[in-house]
């Protein structure tokens, strides 16, 4: 785990602090917590905050009752002192107080987690009664581009969700509800080696349309199309997601099968279009070119990818407007689709990372149309 939550990133953060004219960063539990600790706190009502400062020495401040667990957390490698704050103390006023000593004065502007509690968010800003501003503009500079240790660990959590994939034949048949086979499916997204199955989307026949239907009590009928796109999170902390779109029980309807054929070419144009320097729009435009070209552009509805690491949407975006370029290390999703309502729907997706010459691609599982019994 060392690897994965290297003690340098709290080094990291200060000096991308200082640079953005901040004198803090104010982080509660999510997934900046974890990417700069490692530390998977819980979420709730009492103060779990890590203090950045610009200067001086970093603190985390934990609620009594869960400095234990943040101790036996990969925080007690990184050197830091961990405030346990009573029931009757003011843990705003605790961590306020700890800023401006280390400070060595009052903070002018502070950075909050972007996910923060609104009702932590105001009690902060007051405690330590300076400007506000999001954390995100410093961490996404750091987030975005994954460590050879970040990648082998969304390759594993890839590998896993093909696995999943690959039995598909197992659950997904004509005469079940898309709700009993996404119930098999979470179950084998936890056996193949995920701790939570985080979506299970089964869109049978018209349902497949809606790219965010996830199950309901419909019985998939022969012949329909299934879009399954999955996910979970794995026991390092990194999150997987694959789609694949399958026919149950019976021949396909021609002009699925001639739009199918579109979209995977689409998909794999995205896919090309990968490299460094590559403006994130660019993936989005390749991919987007040829399903409009072939006349089903109105029916590409949604943004071509998304960012992927201990979040399972994150930055980068793939979508137009969007002139980030890509660099090595991004890491994100490449996920055309072609949505015909009321009839039915189709979508392919891989994790991609981009490398230092191209693309590697982290799922690997058939993308061509697979036809089940």
């Amino acid at each position: 785990m060392s690897d994965l939550f290297p003690p340098d990133r709290l080094a990291r953060a200060q000096r991308a602090t200082a640079a953005a004219g901040l004198d803090a960063l104010l982080i509660t539990p999510g997934a900046d917590l974890r990417y700069l600790t490692g530390y998977q706190a819980m979420p709730m009502e009492r103060l779990t905050c890590l203090v950045v400062p610009a200067g001086g020495d970093p603190f985390l401040v934990v609620p009594l009752l869960e400095r234990p667990a943040a101790l036996a957390s990969p925080v007690a490698g990184l050197g830091i002192e961990v405030h346990g704050w009573q029931e009757t103390e003011d843990p705003f006023a605790v961590a306020a107080g700890g800023l401006r000593d280390a400070l060595g004065g009052k903070p002018a502007m502070v950075a909050l987690a972007n996910r923060m509690w609104a009702e932590h968010a105001l009690a902060l800003q007051t405690a330590t009664g300076a400007e506000v501003t999001l954390a995100g503009r410093v961490l996404r500079e750091l987030r975005m581009r994954k460590s050879p240790a970040e990648v082998d660990a969304l390759r594993r959590a890839g590998q896993a969700i093909d696995r999943v994939h690959r039995r598909m034949g197992e659950w997904l048949r004509a005469g079940r509800t898309e709700a009993e086979v996404g119930r098999d499916i979470a179950e084998a997204i936890v056996a193949e080696g995920h701790v939570r199955a985080d979506f299970t989307i089964v869109g049978s026949g018209p349902n497949g349309a809606s790219p965010h239907h996830e199950m309901s009590e419909r019985v998939i009928q022969p012949g329909d199309p299934v879009v399954v796109d999955i996910g979970g999170v794995t026991p390092e902390g990194y999150c997987s997601d694959s789609t694949r779109t399958y026919v149950v029980g019976g021949d396909p309807d021609p002009e699925f099968a001639r739009y199918y054929a579109v979209l995977q070419a689409a998909q794999e144009a995205g896919c090309a279009a990968v490299r460094p320097g590559v403006p994130c729009e660019g993936v989005d435009a390749a991919a987007r070119a040829v399903i409009a070209e072939a006349g089903y552009g109105e029916y590409f509805v949604h943004r071509t990818g998304h960012g992927i690491g201990l979040e399972v949407h994150e930055e980068p975006y793939l979508v137009a407007g969007n002139a980030e370029p890509l660099a090595p290390g991004m890491a994100f999703s490449v996920e055309p689709g072609i949505y015909l309502p009321g009839r039915h729907g189709a979508r392919i997706e891989d994790i991609c990372v981009c490398t230092e010459d191209g693309v590697e691609r982290l799922n690997l599982v058939s993308r061509d149309l697979v036809v089940l019994p």
